[in-house]
């Protein structure tokens, strides 16, 4: 008996999946996916809209590697850069194997649309209710599972705190019997398929999110224009645009005696010498593009849209 096990043990297929991570704005779907994936690849913030791209996390294990794509948040834009967010989100939901729909106690409208999407596909759909250690009562969870067992028929209910870490393993183990067999996709030490480039624009635009208010954060775009090596000085000598839309949005950024770009810069480039172990020279520009939010050309030179 204990040898037949031991041979099923062996014989125990490998799986691989991917699983998409949707909701609609700030739910913490980036929280719940740096803390599966034990690291940092997705910027954070409370403000809505944060996540622009689709970013891929991985997790490795010994019987099963998980691949999270971090969707946008799911909501109705107004421009166009909005829209095509949108439509990136809603496009990871073909290209998966799972779905893990985030939620957390305030469902709405937006909640309503995204669920419309899931209709007609086969892809199974989890519900995860975040946040729960801002609930009081196990009631409270029931009533938010209550709410949404008429609108879809989903495969599972997860409530956690991603911020606190709370069931992540549960929803973890969860998840694996879904995974089809197959190979392992990854280097078992890659955590995203981001480029260092890709990174670093993100986290110049986490502390644009953080020191900013009303329409400033949602009216920048960040590109890398140069990255060199400075053997002399065993730095990496990064320089950065800042794309805003009106010359207000630039002095707000600025700051008086451009104090505020400078703390920008600073929290920026800490986080990038943490997150790649170098020491970096930041340089940061601002750039004016009036409405390039709603320029086909201006957002496939920025890095949104095909």
């Amino acid at each position: 008996m204990h040898l037949c096990s031991m041979k099923n043990l062996m014989n125990k297929p490998y799986r691989s999946g991917f699983i998409a991570i949707v909701g609609r704005p700030n739910v913490g779907k980036s929280t719940l996916i740096n803390q599966l994936i034990g690291e940092k690849i997705a910027i954070m913030s409370p403000k809505p809209q944060t996540t622009r791209h689709r970013i891929t996390g991985i997790l490795t294990k010994k019987d099963y590697q998980m691949i999270f794509v971090d969707t946008p948040g799911m909501h109705k834009g107004k421009d166009l850069l909005n829209q095509t967010i949108d439509q990136i989100a809603v496009s990871s939901l073909s290209d998966v194997d799972l779905v893990l729909f985030v939620v957390d106690h305030k469902k709405g409208s937006a909640e309503e649309h995204i669920i419309e999407y899931f209709k007609g596909q086969k892809t199974p759909v989890f519900l995860v209710i975040n946040k729960i250690d801002e609930l009081s009562s196990k009631s409270e969870i029931d009533e938010i599972i209550m709410s949404y067992l008429g609108s879809y028929d989903f495969e599972g209910y997860y409530p956690i705190s991603a911020k606190n870490q709370t069931y992540l393993n549960r929803l973890e183990e969860s998840l694996v019997p879904y995974l089809p067999e197959g190979p392992q996709f990854y280097p078992t030490k890659m955590r995203s398929d981001q480029s260092e480039e890709q990174l670093m624009t993100e986290f110049i635009r986490e502390r644009i999110l953080f020191h900013t208010e009303q329409e400033v954060p949602h009216a920048v775009a960040v590109i890398i224009e140069s990255m060199e090596e400075n053997k002399e000085l065993k730095t990496l000598d990064v320089s950065a645009l800042i794309i805003v839309e009106r010359a207000t949005q630039k002095q707000i950024l600025i700051g008086k005696n451009g104090e505020k770009i400078k703390k920008i810069g600073t929290e920026a480039r800490l986080e990038i010498n943490e997150r790649f172990s170098k020491k970096v020279h930041l340089t940061l520009w601002i750039k004016i593009k009036k409405d390039w939010r709603n320029r086909p050309s201006d957002l496939k030179a920025f890095g949104y849209g095909e």
